[in-house]
């Protein structure tokens, strides 16, 4: 089932946009009259666009309180006249009037406040006399948070969410059940608490929230959060955590990392894999039967399992997914000793990159069996952010030690704080960055590297 969630709400914003630009050019025209021409229109509609971006001044949710609406009208006011004076500095514009400058920004931000606040009541009643506007929930777990927000939600009818089911495995409707319910009903948010859901539960609500535009949160239970920058939302006294709203979340940095991808993963396997492959086809194949490229399926992106290559480099290859090479292991070759502690086995990698799967730089992706045990130990809301963005060849957390063997729970807690950390930070100098310590950790060596 894939539907588009809320209805037809998801046009209120685009309309207030709307609404907002007749309202900033019509004050122009009032009080600037004496500097108006298209010029002006055009830098004025860009400046509101931009600094509403900027400032997300369109951020606004039904659980917003209207003191951040206050505040988003003051800094979007600030912001605007920073601007306006710069643009008349730079172009040498020395007859407008202070005064007139002054009432167009009251009169433009007041204008503004009023329908903003005008539609946030407005839409509060509308929820809650009528009923409309609403978001249809699903409560997973029954615990002393899980019990307040659905409390929370029956007497803020205002907020206009409807609880449509409460699953646990304490109650009637079990949790299993309610994978089943999905597949039946329309549903806009999912709210699990995180303490009672296994990790293939966790693994199905993932994949089912990226397919039909639903919201996953998760209710807390604990401190041990890893992330610096959670998106965290106040229900009263009750927080509620999701995914934050990271840099990979915007639709144009996520195609340039993908055009560095393409490009970066081409002039590898051109300049380097075009010869390599059938200099190690030779040498493989006399060390050991067997093919050259070993396959194998790992967690990427949601959980979404995927095909990995890498070139063979041991005996008995079936083995390895059971068990995690370690140190001395007679089941690796000579040949292969050498290209994986040069890293060479995972070169076939740039062909999973340019098929989609993988990205250069990112959290490394674990085989399925180790993805279900790594996610016994390490707080469920870390993992499914850690599998937020697609995996990739090389990763902060190996440049940064955290590579090969997981010889204890450390291992397994440091490799994702850094993976996260470099979600929540990322850039394509970031990425160049981690290109280049692997480079330079490849030529030093790495203890873990066998």
């Amino acid at each position: 089932m894939h539907h588009k969630r809320g209805g037809y709400s998801f046009l209120i914003r685009p309309i207030l946009i709307v609404i907002d630009l007749i309202i900033l050019l019509a004050s122009s025209y009032y009080f600037l009259n004496n500097i108006v021409s298209n010029q002006v229109y055009l830098f004025l509609s860009v400046v509101w666009l931009v600094s509403s971006y900027l400032l997300s001044f369109y951020g606004v949710y039904r659980f917003t309180k209207i003191i951040t609406i206050v505040s988003l009208l003051i800094r979007q006011g600030l912001l605007i006249i920073i601007l306006l004076y710069a643009y008349f500095g730079l172009l040498k514009i020395n007859f407008f009037s202070v005064k007139d400058t002054f009432y167009f920004i009251l009169a433009t931000i007041s204008s503004v406040g009023v329908v903003k606040v005008i539609t946030y009541y407005a839409l509060r009643r509308y929820r809650s006399y009528l009923g409309g506007n609403n978001r249809r929930v699903i409560i997973i777990g029954n615990n002393k948070s899980a019990q307040q927000l659905k409390t929370f939600f029956a007497k803020r009818k205002d907020l206009g969410y409807q609880v449509l089911e409460v699953f646990s495995n304490e109650l009637t409707n079990k949790i299993q059940d309610s994978l089943d319910f999905l597949e039946r009903e329309d549903v806009d948010e999912i709210y699990c608490s995180i303490d009672e859901i296994s990790d293939e539960v966790v693994n199905e609500y993932v994949k089912y929230a990226d397919q039909n535009y639903c919201v996953l949160k998760f209710i807390p239970n604990s401190q041990r959060i890893f992330s610096k920058r959670l998106k965290t939302d106040y229900y009263e006294y009750l927080p509620v955590l999701s995914i934050p709203d990271v840099s990979l979340n915007s639709a144009t940095n996520r195609a340039v990392k993908r055009g560095f991808d393409i490009v970066f993963s081409l002039l590898v396997i051109i300049l380097i894999l075009s010869w390599l492959i059938p200099l190690l086809y030779v040498l493989i194949k006399i060390e050991s039967k067997g093919p050259l490229i070993y396959s194998h399926r790992r967690n990427g992106i949601n959980y979404k399992e995927f095909v990995c290559y890498k070139f063979r480099s041991m005996r008995d290859e079936n083995f390895s997914d059971l068990v995690q090479v370690k140190k001395e292991d007679n089941r690796v070759t000579k040949i292969g000793r050498f290209i994986r502690r040069t890293s060479i086995d995972e070169l076939p990698q740039f062909f999973n990159v340019l098929f989609g799967d993988m990205s250069v730089v990112g959290p490394r992706p674990h085989m399925i069996s180790y993805t279900k045990d790594y996610g016994k130990r390490i707080d469920k809301y870390n993992f499914v952010f850690r599998h937020s963005v697609k995996p990739g060849i090389t990763g902060m957390a190996q440049v940064k030690g955290y590579r090969g063997e997981v010889e204890n729970n450390e291992d397994i807690v440091n490799r994702i704080k850094y993976d996260i950390f470099y979600i929540e930070n990322w850039s394509l100098l970031l990425d160049s960055k981690i290109i280049v310590d692997t480079i330079i950790n490849l030529i030093k060596g790495q203890e873990k590297a066998y």
